[in-house]
């Protein structure tokens, strides 16, 4: 047996692999709502996965008894009360990231998780689907790099203006580049130095370009402290991605450990070997370059488990709600290096 489940929120292109990677875990898709999307990413879905079925309501899947999971990247703003209607009527929630923009969303979808006893689960992209992330994850839990104490991970993303809508550039629906980008570096943050929570030493956003407006902010950066251990974080997020490199961004995450370190260059190494998925270890042997693209992905098989047998292991709720909590705090504690509000 398997879950159903249904998609409303076809608003941001990171759908295509919520559903694709759902359906290679042998989830069914029941179908997706044709109200709740932007018609440029629907005709994405409609291509890459013909065989869906579009249904006009989104009532219509929220109502549907045989669906266990609502699936959403609907416009950031709008995902918590998403989440919030689906679990009161009985489903599972999974949405892109973030799943919340203000403190008073994360409150009201942390008290219907309380209160169902639903599933509320993020997927943060950068390491739910990236082989070499995963593969980082084994390394530092085998005690390949003794105790990890600092990471420094680097998200530059290409704007691609043109094609954004306009609710991509409003921080009322967008959350800000440190609620929106940095929640993916504050997940591989905690992941990877084995902490439950961490403190804000530091953060700041910023709009540094020419070609937004100046209420965009294109520039973020954060520092974190664990509050389990003596590690500590530094991230970097922003909008500059040139046109000239040959994917959407140069993720970069380094990984200082007392017996070791690891680089990763996730998408692209410039220059170097082609692909990406490249991780480069150096420890008390020597250094390696270790090709991580056939490492495996289990996110979405975790969590169809999950959604079936009620348990925690594809993203804890604890994990999602501490990574949540913490991109508010680095957004309400940010100084502006700009003119941005």
């Amino acid at each position: 047996m398997t879950i159903r489940f249904g998609v409303v929120g076809i608003e941001h292109r990171h759908i295509y692999h919520l559903i694709q990677g759902l359906l290679d875990a042998g989830a069914t898709c029941a179908g997706y709502a044709t109200s709740r999307a932007d018609p440029l990413v629907l005709q994405g879905v409609q291509s890459r996965v013909p065989g869906l079925k579009a249904v006009e309501s989104a009532e219509a899947l929220l109502d549907d008894d045989s669906i266990q999971l609502i699936v959403t990247a609907d416009v950031p703003s709008r995902r918590a009360e998403l989440a919030v209607d689906a679990m009161r009527r009985g489903k599972d929630v999974l949405t892109d990231k973030p799943g919340v923009t203000s403190f008073a969303q994360l409150a009201a979808v942390q008290a219907a998780v309380r209160e169902t006893g639903r599933i509320f689960a993020i997927c943060f992209s950068e390491r739910h689907i990236v082989p070499s992330v995963a593969m980082a994850q084994k390394l530092v839990q085998d005690g390949a790099l003794g105790n990890v104490f600092h990471t420094l991970s680097m998200g530059p993303h290409r704007l691609n203006a043109t094609t954004r809508p306009a609710w991509f550039f409003d921080k009322a629906t967008y959350g800000g580049i440190l609620v929106d980008i940095a929640s993916h570096q504050i997940d591989q943050f905690l992941v990877l130095t084995g902490s439950t929570d961490a403190t804000v030493a530091h953060a700041v956003h910023s709009h540094i370009g020419q070609a937004t407006p100046v209420s965009f902010q294109d520039f973020g950066e954060i520092a974190l402290a664990s509050r389990d251990n003596a590690a500590r974080g530094y991230i970097r997020v922003d909008w500059f991605t040139p046109d000239g490199l040959p994917t959407w961004g140069d993720g970069r995450l380094f990984i200082g450990g007392t017996e070791g370190s690891i680089e990763i260059r996730k998408y692209v190494d410039i220059e170097g070997r082609a692909g990406g998925e490249h991780l480069f270890l150096c420890d008390r042997k020597g250094t390696r370059h270790i090709d991580c693209s056939w490492e495996p992905i289990t996110f979405f098989s975790d969590l169809v488990a999950d959604v079936q047998n009620r348990t925690d292991k594809a993203v804890p709720q604890d994990h999602v709600f501490a990574v949540s909590r913490l991109a508010l705090e680095a957004d309400a504690l940010a100084t502006s290096g700009s003119t941005t509000p």
